[in-house]
Formats: C-alpha cells, structure tokens, sequence
C-alpha cells in the first residue's frame, strides 16, 4: 500500500512539474524503509558447491555462471552485456546496460549500477575462449540466446540454473533447488569479503546505491565472533587492571 501511495504521489507530483505548478518532484528521490521481518532468509552457497556450479556447469553456460560467482554482476546485466563493454586489455568489464525482464536493452538499475568491474584471471580466460564460439548477433552480446538475441530470464533461471542444482545435489530438504541465480551475487560478495576487501569497496563493485545496503545485506559476514570474544576479554582486562 505504501509503494502505491508513493507512485500515486510521485506521478501527481510529476505532471505538476511538467506544468511547471513545483520547481521539484519531492517524492522522486524518497526511499521505502523495507520490512525485513518476514523475509527468507538468505541462503549463500558454500564454497563447495561454488566449485561444483563452476566444474559441472554446461558447457555454453559455463562462462555466464563463472563471470556471475567472481564479478556479483545482477542477472540482467549479465544477459545485456555485450563485448564492447569486455575491455580484455586491462581486464575490466563495464557496467552500461542491461536487459530487464522484457527482453529489452536499457540503461542499468541505477547511477550507482553503471560501474567497472575487475576481472579475476579465470574470467579472463574463460570469456577469451568463449568470444570464439559465442554466437553472433546484431547487439554483440555475451551470453545471448543460440540466435544471438537476449536470453530470457526465465530459460536461464528455469532449464539451466535449476536443473543444475538439482542434478548436482544442491537441493533443500523438500528436494527443491537450494538457491536461486541472485545467490551467485550473495556468493560473490562473501568472497571479496573474506578476501578483507572494506566494504565501501565492496559496494562500488556490487553496484549498492548506498553503503548501509551493502552492510544491510552482508554485514553480519564482516563480523567475527571470535574477535569478538578477544575484545571482551581484553575490555575486562583494561577494566580491572584500571
């Protein structure tokens, strides 16, 4: 009810721009505080089945589901990159685009979305080998369909990602795949986390338009219990020695 009260607002607000009524649309840049209470739980593959996602992946998704593990890239910009944006001369992928849901090519999520990545050397590689036999197509895509269109979300989620889990194990107890594709960006960021990267870093990389989504997110992977417990025995330490 919110969110449509808000649009409701921001419409309303719009056209009175349009009509030059405000000098401002206030409401454009208002953020929804989001419930977290009754959401699932985020579920962060483990190593182990990373490794297996990356050996056991079909050949032509292969290097989709690398680059998604080692860059945190969003489903959509991975289906609307094109080669242009893969700069193998300094190892970096550019985040310009994106297909959404529709199929159709635009700009990214947001300002912050639009960003450089790093390329880890096994998506150099996999990527350099995959441009000879990727298919062709008149928007030059990484990963498109076999005809060289944009891949539906739903082929790559459903008949590739799915079946991949459970051909494999990675299942819940009801037998049902384990995660869905976005856990490969939870994945991702757990490893540049473990690696000490600060998290204003982390950010930049994952394309958070803010710093407090990052540690909304995956704060409580920054936190180590058993620093934890050195602090407090160090605190009581300095207390009692005062």
């Amino acid at each position: 009810m919110t969110k449509k009260v808000l649009a409701s607002l921001r419409s309303a607000l719009h056209e009175a721009l349009e009509r030059e009524w405000v000098d401002n649309n206030v409401a454009r840049d208002v953020k929804l505080v989001r419930n977290h209470r009754h959401e699932a739980e985020r579920v962060i593959p483990t190593k182990a089945e990373i490794k297996i996602l990356i050996d056991k992946a079909p050949e032509r998704h292969r290097s989709m589901i690398t680059t998604a593990i080692f860059t945190g890239m969003r489903l959509s910009e991975l289906r609307g990159l094109t080669w242009d944006n893969v700069c193998f001369d300094v190892q970096v992928i550019r985040i310009e685009k994106r297909a959404d849901r529709y199929n159709v090519m635009g700009k990214p999520k947001s300002r912050s979305s639009k960003r450089s990545i790093p390329m880890a050397p096994s998506v150099v590689r996999i990527l350099t080998a995959w441009k000879d036999i990727c298919p062709k197509g008149d928007l030059g895509l990484v990963f498109p369909n076999g005809i060289g269109n944009v891949e539906n979300h739903s082929n790559i989620s459903n008949r590739v990602f799915a079946p991949l889990l459970i051909n494999n194990g990675i299942v819940d107890v009801d037998g049902k795949p384990k995660f869905s594709f976005h856990s490969l960006r939870h994945a991702a960021a757990s490893l540049f986390i473990e690696q000490g990267w600060s998290a204003k870093k982390i950010q930049s990389i994952i394309g958070h338009s803010t710093i407090s989504m990052t540690m909304d997110v995956y704060g409580h992977l920054f936190e180590s219990p058993e620093d934890d417990v050195d602090m407090f025995a160090k605190m009581e330490k300095d207390l009692m020695a005062a």
